[in-house]
């Protein structure tokens, strides 16, 4: 009877809408030192998949059905090979130890992950965009930042979701200022070229509207060295997953330089065209959302060899 009663009562609940439903999320603060409203679940994680996705086990959402869970506005270096063994794992330099890292952080906050978004539709191809954050020492540390502050993530700003953008620019600029890691220009080992003086500028902000000016957005790339640079194989890339690969044969002249243009267009010896059909770079703002973006030149061995972040 009292079995009975239990059932009927949790039917009349939902029907009347009084219950609350298995994937409710709590609210909170986004960030562990404050921050925006965000909305809030915990969860133990299954595994790392690699440096910006893991595998969690959503507490209380009624279902045994772990999900993959996407960094908000942090981006690694991809894995070719996936694998639960370290050492079976491939892919580009940097990949490996950002996933290592990730793995050390999970398993210091014994498992179990604290999530936050400010919107629980965020997603990034059919995954949930998630602040992941462990809690080490009973303190609540942001996965993400401490990717990015030691070099082994870039900073990828989403707009809906901007909580940790300005906080995650400046991680990111003291992490190149420090050369670590991914902004170490020969940690994956010397590469082509390596005293060259290259420097890179991004122009995110086209002439008029950018969509209707896609060529007005470029990346240029510098040699201040007395010897032309061949830069064939080397490729650029935003802080998503878009990338350009110079052609062979692409040489940036002593005192020179090489631009590569957003649109489409005819090749030259010192204009490359990407041929998108929408812009790349995002402008930046000064509000609140600390929008941004970043153009990042790597070398064939993985190297960055040079960066702009901006603003």
């Amino acid at each position: 009877m009292l079995r009975r009663l239990a059932l009927l009562a949790t039917v009349v609940l939902a029907l009347t809408g009084l219950a609350v439903p298995a994937r409710a999320a709590a609210s909170g603060y986004c960030l562990p030192s404050g921050g925006p409203a965000c909305q809030v679940w915990t969860g133990r994680v299954v595994r790392v998949g690699d440096g910006d996705t893991v595998l969690v086990d959503i507490t209380g959402d009624g279902a045994n059905n772990p999900r993959w869970i996407r960094l908000i506005n942090a981006q690694a270096m991809e894995m070719t090979v996936y694998s639960t063994i370290p050492a079976r794992r491939r892919g580009e330099c940097h990949a490996l130890a950002a996933a290592a890292r990730f793995e050390r952080l999970v398993k210091a906050g014994g498992g179990v992950v604290r999530l936050t978004a400010q919107h629980a539709s965020s997603s990034s191809k059919n995954r949930p965009l998630r602040s992941v954050q462990v809690r080490i020492n009973g303190v609540w540390h942001d996965v993400g930042l401490d990717l990015i502050r030691h070099g082994l993530a870039l900073w990828q700003p989403f707009k809906g979701e901007w909580a940790s953008n300005a906080s995650y620019r400046v991680a990111q600029a003291r992490a190149a200022q420090e050369g670590l890691n991914l902004f170490d220009t020969d940690s994956c080992g010397s590469g082509p070229f390596q005293s060259a003086a290259i420097s890179t500028f991004v122009n995110y902000d086209a002439d008029g509207l950018d969509d209707q000016n896609l060529n007005g957005e470029w990346v240029r790339v510098d040699n201040a060295s007395p010897y032309q640079v061949a830069i064939g194989g080397w490729w650029i890339r935003d802080s998503g997953l878009r990338r350009y690969v110079f052609p062979a044969g692409t040489v940036v002249p002593a005192g020179g330089s090489v631009f590569l243009h957003v649109g489409k267009g005819k090749d030259t010896a010192t204009h490359k065209y990407w041929g998108l059909t929408a812009p790349v770079f995002d402008n930046p703002t000064d509000d609140q959302q600390a929008l941004g973006d970043g153009a990042y030149l790597f070398d064939p061995r993985g190297d960055m060899r040079a960066w702009m972040q901006y603003p």
